[in-house]
């Protein structure tokens, strides 16, 4: 056993802590310097790690583990490489480091800084291009062909015509020369087929415009018969134009007609103004028949001015009048294409608002206002300065500046008779909107006696009248209008309001019935009607008429409620359901409406329905108590009796006074036997003994009286609408009265409507 044991010799050469004060001058950083390896490596490749490639078939080294003392064993990498700092073959390789990017050991011998190497000095400059390369050659000529274009149509828009043809001639040159060079450097696929459109498209405009007919002729037939140019057959209309100038109308016709079927259907305009070209050129061509079918298709897809114009002088032309009459019909109804409520604001964007007021009345506007007035009465036509001045009026009116268009019309008042007419009807009917009725009189008999011929003077007149409350005298100043002008609906219906105030409803019939004939889709002539049959106590034919009315106006409350009304009167409750329903949807602010869905919903017994109805009714009337007792009643119905104490109690906190709320605090505490029940009957006692002293107050005081007036409980003061002993009970919404006629239910004339030129 004892011989594997190994005794250490009393007498040991070797110590066994030896060696841990020994120190490598391999880690002596001082001496580097003078490490003559250690220098060679740095300025060198050599010692540094090759970059890692594919694995190395041969095996790993093995690596001997160096122990705590003696000398010291390199070992060896994975890849058969010694490690750094190992010592192989007797000589001690120096240690190297990773460097910092640009920092070596020679900046210690005086060499600077320089990461981003701007030492090497400048890069080298870049080759230049050839300049007498194909490519540069065709860019530079491409370039120069462009150039002659650009010029070509600035001179045509200065006027210099010759010099604008003379550019377009050298563009067409230049660039016959860059199509030859291009087939010689590439394909012919690559020829610039734009810019040759360009060139000659210009030049046959120059041509046209320089009257070279037959020279723009061919350029176009150039451009229209190569099929590489899309859409090119559009250039035939500017050929129709030359042979209309040369006064060849079959084949500017033909042309045009070619044109025609080159332009797709959804390209309208265009279409359109090319009818028009064909529709002048038969007028030329004295084809005034071929003319009207043009400009009959014209008016039928996009009526305009001219066009509508045109045809009526073409129906002159062959003598057919009534043709004529419709055709001028059809031309007033034109819209002007002008911009006349440019200063009025479309919105209610506050930012466009603030630029509307802002340019309202700039400089540039009141130049605009001067020039326009000045001009025309510098013409022939100056009869139409006072027009305009009334149209100033109206546009001022329009803009709701009042001042500005009294100020116009008080100036137009002191002019001619019939100018003075129209200023002062127009002034009659402002001082009426702004309920100043002795002014509107006053003006209006200086527009009556100016022109007793103005139906619109007549019935401002009859307006005041009417406001004054002499009904009689009013339908007079209606009649007499209407015998100056039959037309005048603004008479005609005033004098139907006139009829019913006066109790005369078969004339008020018979006279919105006509108005309906001339105004089919008016919902206020409508819902007239309906109201008339509704006071002659023919209710399905009231609902008729509003049935109309709603398909004009589906989301007016008013009608809608009056339709749910006439229902209920009706005994239909679903249908009146329905239409106070959609009432409340568009106006959920109509306490009629409220109060009929909630008293619809107690019937049914949906209280919880009936409810939301009543929290809104309290909402919109929050001093009346009734809408409170009614949400609490509700919650009693329902059985829950916590909810409805708690409404009661916050309801007497509003309503102190208030009886019937202290009634039924008492008797629901009461039934819950709650102690509180003896408080609220002890105010209710003494309120009760209150309003008895009230009531005798009022006998003694009164001299010959019956009896009490007996006001019931309702409000804050105490009064009440309704006692139930089981409860408030919803009042049923009671029949609308006659419909209120006053000044605000007349038809205003029109201003300036009696001031058309003749």
């Amino acid at each position: 056993m004892m011989q594997n044991v190994h005794l250490a010799p009393e007498t040991d050469e070797d110590d066994l802590y030896s060696g841990y004060n020994d120190y490598n001058p391999i880690y002596d950083i001082e001496e580097l310097e003078n490490d003559a390896a250690f220098q060679q490596a740095v300025r060198t490749s050599h010692g540094r790690r090759p970059p890692i490639t594919a694995k190395i078939s041969s095996t790993a080294v093995t690596r001997p583990i160096a122990t705590g003392y003696g000398s010291k064993t390199s070992l060896a990498s994975s890849i058969g490489r010694p490690m750094t700092g190992a010592i192989q073959d007797g000589v001690t390789r120096p240690m190297t480091a990773v460097r910092a990017a640009g920092f070596t050991k020679a900046a210690l011998r005086g060499s600077a800084f320089d990461p981003l190497s701007q030492s090497r000095g400048p890069a080298s400059p870049l080759e230049a291009k050839k300049k007498d390369s194909p490519e540069e050659k065709i860019k530079q000529l491409e370039k120069e062909v462009n150039e002659l274009v650009e010029e070509s149509c600035i001179a045509n828009s200065c006027g210099d015509l010759k010099l604008a043809l003379e550019k377009a001639k050298d563009a067409g040159r230049k660039e016959r020369v860059l199509v030859r060079q291009r087939e010689q450097v590439t394909t012919p696929e690559n020829i610039n087929l734009d810019l040759t459109y360009s060139v000659l498209f210009n030049l046959a405009s120059q041509y046209s415009v320089n009257e070279m007919y037959a020279e723009a002729l061919n350029t176009y037939q150039v451009i229209v018969k190569n099929k590489m140019f899309s859409n090119a057959g559009i250039l035939k209309m500017n050929m129709g134009n030359i042979y209309l100038k040369q006064r060849n109308y079959s084949k500017a016709i033909k042309f045009y007609r070619m044109a025609l079927d080159q332009v797709p259907s959804v390209n309208k305009q265009m279409r359109i103004k090319i009818m028009q070209n064909i529709g002048v050129t038969f007028i030329q061509a004295g084809q005034y028949s071929d003319a009207i079918n043009s400009y009959e298709h014209i008016m039928s897809m996009a009526p305009n001015l001219k066009a509508g114009y045109n045809l009526t002088i073409c129906y002159f032309a062959v003598g057919d009048r009534e043709k004529m009459k419709k055709a001028f019909q059809k031309l007033i109804t034109v819209p002007l294409e002008i911009d006349e409520d440019k200063y009025i604001s479309p919105s209610d964007d506050p930012h466009t608002n603030l630029v509307t007021e802002a340019i309202k009345n700039d400089h540039l506007r009141q130049m605009e206002r001067e020039r326009c007035v000045e001009v025309v009465k510098a013409s022939q036509y100056v009869e139409l300065a006072n027009d305009l001045e009334i149209n100033k009026a109206v546009t001022y009116l329009r803009q709701k500046d009042y001042n500005q268009a009294v100020e116009i019309l008080k100036v137009l008042e002191k002019k001619d008779s019939r100018v003075k007419s129209a200023a002062a009807t127009n002034l009659s009917a402002l001082y009426y909107m702004g309920k100043d009725f002795a002014q509107a009189s006053s003006y209006a008999d200086i527009a009556v006696n100016s022109d007793r011929y103005n139906p619109a003077a007549l019935t401002n007149k009859g307006n005041t009248v009417f406001a004054n409350g002499d009904y009689e005298k009013a339908a007079e100043f209606y009649k007499e209008a209407l015998r100056n002008d039959s037309s005048c609906t603004e008479a005609l219906y005033n004098i139907g309001l006139t009829y019913e105030k006066l109790n005369r409803l078969d004339e008020a019939l018979d006279c919105f019935l006509k108005l309906h004939a001339i105004l089919r889709n008016s919902a206020e002539v409508l819902y007239q009607i309906a109201n008339i049959y509704e006071l002659m106590e023919n209710p399905s034919q009231a609902i008729e008429w509003l049935m109309q009315v709603v398909s004009v106006i589906p989301t007016d409350p008013q009608v809608l409620s009056k339709l749910g009304e006439l229902y209920d009167r009706e005994g239909d409750k679903s249908q009146a359901f329905q239409y106070y329903y959609e009432s409340y949807r568009y106006f959920p602010c109509n306490i009629e409406v409220i109060e009929w869905l909630g008293a619809y919903y107690i019937d049914t017994q949906f209280w919880e329905k009936a409810i939301q109805y009543f929290e809104r009714a309290s909402l919109i009337q929050p001093t009346q108590v009734k809408w409170q007792l009614m949400v609490a009643s509700c919650f009693r119905r329902s059985g829950n009796y916590q909810k409805a104490l708690d409404t009661y109690k916050d309801t007497h906190r509003k309503f102190p006074e208030n009886v019937e709320c202290l009634r039924f605090l008492v008797r629901l505490c009461t039934d819950l036997g709650l102690k509180d029940a003896q408080e609220y009957a002890r105010k209710l006692k003494r309120l009760e003994k209150m309003k008895e002293i009230r009531e005798q107050r009022i006998k003694s005081g009164r001299d010959g009286s019956g009896g009490s007036r007996g006001k019931r409980e309702g409000s804050a003061s105490g009064d009440a609408s309704y006692v139930d002993p089981l409860g408030p009970q919803i009042e049923r919404p009671k029949t609308a009265a006659k419909k209120r006629i006053d000044e605000d239910d007349f038809a205003d004339e029109e201003l300036g409507d009696d001031l058309l030129p003749e």
